[in-house]
């Protein structure tokens, strides 16, 4: 299948190497050039303008940062001519009402419009484990399944348009809450002189365990936090728009409230681009001296 890709990002390069390994006929384009160079040594066609990628393509995949960047790149003049006929997929994570928004101007062009964000980082991507929510319409699944599933075999459709993108903000706000949560507990048994590997013990028989808790531990153990799979500075966009949606919903989100200043510190003290379990560096700063 012919398929451009719009944003070679952290999540974008894994996507499009999977793409690429599994047979798609691929297109990518990404305003920051330097982040395609590794797909173009794989092989992967990079074309110089959104435009250019979209007219070799019956589908296109969004991988961008934000509502805004997706504004900038979809409905620039040049491209916006190009989207009659073809199906946007958007991948990213972005509010309910920002998704509903870009389906009205993508289907007032001519396109169509559904949303397919993940769960998963860039391990998942290259390997097509992720967990791919949908938000579209019966038939959209229908048509579009069987190139999701290129991606990861749990492909599920959650609704129509919007639906996927709230699943996603209260999977990526657990995400920060568990995080925060961790830290908090990690710091309290290190400076309390319990051994981690006792408390580790713990946990992992416990009903508390979480497999982020395995991968990040390295991470907070030896405060390294280069080669991130999501930084800190999208985390903190994530939780944004999570607390935008709770909101809107009604809801209380004093919890979430804190984390986010934590995440505002923490990209404040110069950690913004590296792995979001940096966090840990304002909960349990290292020891002056």
């Amino acid at each position: 299948m012919n398929v451009a890709l719009l944003g070679t990002g952290l999540l974008g390069q894994g996507v499009a190497e999977r793409l690429h390994a599994t047979g798609h006929t691929l297109t990518a384009h990404n305003r920051s050039i330097e982040k395609t160079l590794a797909l173009r040594q794989l092989g992967v066609r990079i074309a110089p303008t959104a435009a250019e990628a979209i007219s070799a393509a019956k589908a296109v995949l969004l991988l961008l940062s934000d509502a805004a960047a997706i504004r900038a790149v979809l409905f620039h003049p040049s491209t916006s001519r190009t989207l009659e006929g073809r199906t946007i997929i958007q991948m990213g994570t972005i509010g309910p009402a920002e998704s509903r928004s870009i389906q009205e101007d993508v289907t007032s062009l001519g396109g169509r419009y559904l949303e397919a964000p993940v769960l998963g980082s860039i391990a998942e991507a290259k390997a097509g484990t992720l967990l791919v929510m949908v938000g579209g319409t019966r038939e959209q699944f229908d048509e579009w399944g069987p190139l999701l599933r290129s991606l990861g075999e749990d492909v599920r459709l959650v609704g129509p348009v919007g639906k996927a993108a709230v699943m996603k903000l209260a999977l990526n706000q657990l995400i920060a809450a568990e995080m925060a949560a961790f830290a908090l507990s990690l710091g309290l048994v290190r400076r309390g002189g319990v051994d981690v590997e006792d408390f580790m013990g713990v946990v992992r028989k416990s009903a508390l365990y979480a497999p982020m808790f395995e991968k990040k531990l390295p991470r907070l153990e030896k405060r390294s936090y280069a080669q991130p799979n999501f930084s800190t500075r999208h985390l903190l966009k994530d939780v944004e728009l999570a607390l935008s949606a709770a909101e809107t919903a009604h809801l209380s989100s004093a919890g979430l409230q804190g984390v986010r200043s934590l995440l505002i510190e923490t990209i404040d003290a110069g950690l913004g681009e590296v792995d979001y379990s940096a966090i840990y560096e304002q909960i349990d700063p290292p020891a002056a001296g």
